[in-house]
């Protein structure tokens, strides 16, 4: 998934993480033990106990994730469906649209194209209702990936290229300081969409975007961004060329709190296109420049952020 580049503004909601765990399966819709089905049993009681219909459809998408696991496609595709009444319950669109982008991804990916379907349907009528633009184009990237994806989604090219034409034009829109992020959001959904001809267009204007802007923190931000999606396409050397241009302006940034940021998103994509080791490294220059920020709210901020990006290379 993107790496958030706008740490110091706003949380970037992400789509749910879609679990690999082993379970055991629910009671009724797979067989297996009864210690098992209890445990499952157990689990949607507590995901249903949840204080907001949006909370307790995150934690009935994990337990499908755990059902699916272990082969009761069954029973996911019934948890899954039930997360996906509650979230289309509610009209909150920044609560609900990234979640039903996940949902949907789901049940496509387990077989329920006709809810997918419908989830992603209405993920398209709440998108003009989210707050946030980067946060906007995102979800319409991520929605028109499923789409078009050939295998883990719907394979509806007419209906991804539809979805991610309407991302790029926000994307376009966007403040130039977050411009570089939005777009790299839909060359990544134009890429996981097979419309690989587009993904190649919108990285060059992603890489425009991040060089001729003046703010370093973001022109280094913008060609990390880059740089994952040119790694997501298969082109590892030049993927690793812009990390190192990435890094070069990041680690040339004054403001420490701006440097930490930028070198923790250089490092994030350097993780991405799988060298964690170099990613270690630049991690490591960014927690230094994080530890010597001046207001301690901030300086713990960065600390965690970076020490969570730390925590996933291992």
């Amino acid at each position: 998934m993107l790496f958030s580049l706008r740490c110091a503004r706003v949380p970037h909601t992400v789509g749910l993480c879609l679990l690999a765990m082993v379970c055991l399966p629910f009671a009724g819709c797979g067989g297996g033990s009864s210690k098992g089905a209890k445990s499952i049993s157990e689990q949607l009681v507590q995901a249903r106990k949840q204080s907001t219909p949006d909370r307790q459809a995150v934690a009935l998408l994990r337990v499908a994730s755990k059902q699916n696991a272990e082969g009761d496609t069954a029973g996911a595709t019934t948890t899954a469906k039930e997360a996906f009444q509650l979230l289309s319950s509610m009209d909150d669109a920044n609560a609900t649209a990234a979640r039903l982008v996940s949902t949907a991804g789901f049940l496509a990916a387990i077989g329920d194209k006709a809810t997918a379907r419908k989830a992603l349907s209405l993920v398209d009528e709440r998108a003009a209702g989210i707050a946030d633009p980067v946060r906007q184009v995102s979800v319409l990237a991520d929605a028109g990936a499923i789409y078009g994806n050939k295998t883990t989604g719907l394979s509806d090219s007419a209906a991804a290229t539809s979805l991610l034409t309407r991302a790029r034009d926000a994307a376009l829109a966007v403040e130039e300081r977050y411009r570089a992020e939005a777009l790299a959001a839909v060359a990544l959904g134009y890429t996981k969409g097979n419309v690989a001809s587009e993904a190649a267009s919108m990285v060059e204007q992603l890489l425009e975007t991040a060089r001729s802007n003046d703010n370093p923190r973001a022109k280094a931000e913008g060609l990390a961004a880059a740089a994952n999606v040119k790694a997501q396409i298969d082109q590892a050397d030049e993927a690793k060329t812009l990390l190192e241009e990435a890094a070069t302006v990041a680690r040339e940034i004054e403001r420490t709190e701006s440097r930490a940021y930028a070198l923790l998103a250089v490092g994030e994509a350097t993780a991405e296109s799988g060298d964690k080791t170099a990613a270690r490294s630049v991690l490591d220059e960014a927690y230094a420049a994080a530890d010597k920020v001046g207001d301690e709210e901030q300086r713990k901020l960065v600390l965690a952020k970076v020490s969570r990006a730390l925590d996933q290379l291992k």
